[in-house]
């Protein structure tokens, strides 16, 4: 099981099993019963019993008649209780920025994504995420006063503790930030600050492609690109948070300046702007290509070219296929060093379908080890541009849940007097 952020304040087997039960109410889909709760917890009906009220009472599960019962009187399950508070979750890229409002359980109330520089700086970032989610809370009949936690994803390197991003390459003016302190501060509700990779893993695992898989690899294919690695069930972050910077490994010695100032990364090489970059430099060549009817040169973007190579441009087609062909070399270094069991491509640039992702796995077909290559699944996100954000819910609820099981309520659930 995926590792969150909550601390049982009682460090006892009564509040250790109770947290546990509930993880596996939650990350089952369906509901579970009581039969089987104790079956897979190892406990006798009589403790079994005594957590499930406990939680009862706190509200934060519910008994729900199962809907997969195919004759006789359906057998009761237990299930989150989507009725006992909303959470947020924000995915900061560094070209978009999305927020997402659900209700405990993480059904999505409302959404909003714009467009959204991370180069702008924390203050005018955060500002930003500030109108944003207070407008779209406001849209629903919800105030702050109803929020229990927020999740927040940036595209770098985290400092789990400090609650801050360290040296990040494409966060300039972020390095040191308190983000998570100042976010507090600013909503008084508890926030969660993780690398958007990483939550794009998380949210895929919880609700999407990697669905209870215990080793998956999340590769976010954006502006940058980066990686959330679930190993042995377990976000694995480094010894300094910085673990799963796959756009910066080494691709081609002497190949293009990356934005971290080495040369020839993949994020110089497959990243949207690098794809923008090789078309734009396409269309100045006077190459034949779709491309050159789109007005100044400069404007191109990763979506144009993924547009015109769905209508059979060719030079589009090998740009992207091109791009593939670097991801899938990372990613095979990564299938041998890591041995995941799904690999899960996101980001606005996986959008391109099969034009990217089978040359993704003709070059991890290639020089992937037999043993590794096997069994590996490499798929594209199943939550689409919804990956980050979502496991950005999935690190509030883990707080939220958490926190009402325990009876330390935070926030009341309940909508405005203004509610139709």
């Amino acid at each position: 099981m995926a590792q969150f952020s909550w601390s049982p304040s009682n460090q006892i087997v009564k509040n250790l099993n109770k947290h546990a039960v509930l993880d596996l109410i939650r990350f089952t889909s369906g509901g579970i019963s009581r039969a089987e709760l104790a079956q897979r917890m190892d406990l006798s009906r009589a403790a079994m019993t005594a957590i499930v009220n406990d939680l009862l009472e706190s509200g934060v599960i519910r008994e729900s008649e199962s809907r997969a019962s195919q004759s006789g009187r359906p057998p009761i399950i237990l299930e989150v209780n989507p009725l006992r508070g909303y959470v947020a979750g924000i995915d900061m890229g560094a070209s978009h920025l999305s927020i997402v409002v659900t209700d405990f359980s993480a059904r999505v109330i409302d959404e909003v994504e714009v467009p959204f520089r991370i180069s702008d700086g924390p203050q005018a970032s955060l500002k930003l995420a500030d109108t944003l989610l207070r407008d779209l809370l406001q849209k629903n009949n919800l105030t702050m006063q109803n929020i229990s936690a927020i999740g927040v994803g940036v595209p770098g390197p985290i400092a789990s503790e400090a609650g801050m991003v360290y040296a990040p390459p494409i966060m300039p003016g972020w390095d040191g930030h308190p983000i998570q302190t100042e976010l507090e501060e600013k909503w008084d509700i508890p926030v969660s600050l993780n690398n958007d990779a990483e939550l794009g893993a998380l949210g895929e695992w919880a609700y999407g492609a990697g669905r209870e898989e215990n080793f998956l690899a999340y590769i976010k294919v954006g502006t940058g690109i980066g990686s959330g690695l679930l190993l042995n069930g377990q976000i694995y972050r480094g010894a300094t948070g910085s673990a799963g910077e796959i756009g910066h490994l080494t691709i081609e010695e002497n190949g293009p300046v990356c934005d971290c100032g080495n040369a020839g990364c993949l994020e110089a090489l497959a990243g949207g702007k690098a794809i923008a970059r090789q078309a734009q430099e396409a269309v100045r060549k006077g190459q034949r290509t779709l491309l050159s009817s789109l007005g100044p040169v400069e404007s191109i973007t990763a979506r144009d070219v993924a547009a015109a190579a769905r209508r059979g441009d060719l030079v589009s087609q090998q740009i992207i296929a091109r791009a593939g062909n670097y991801l899938g070399i990372a990613i095979a270094g990564l299938v041998n060093l890591f041995n995941p069991k799904v690999v899960v491509v996101g980001g606005g640039v996986s959008q391109m379908g099969d034009l990217l992702l089978q040359p993704i796995r003709d070059a991890v077909t290639r020089r992937s080890l037999p043993a590794s290559v096997r069994t590996v699944k490499i798929n594209t996100a199943v939550l689409r541009r919804r990956s980050s954000s979502m496991g950005a819910v999935v690190q509030a609820l883990s707080m939220a849940l958490h926190q009402v099981a325990e009876r330390k309520e935070v926030r009341t659930p309940q909508r405005s007097s203004s509610e139709p």
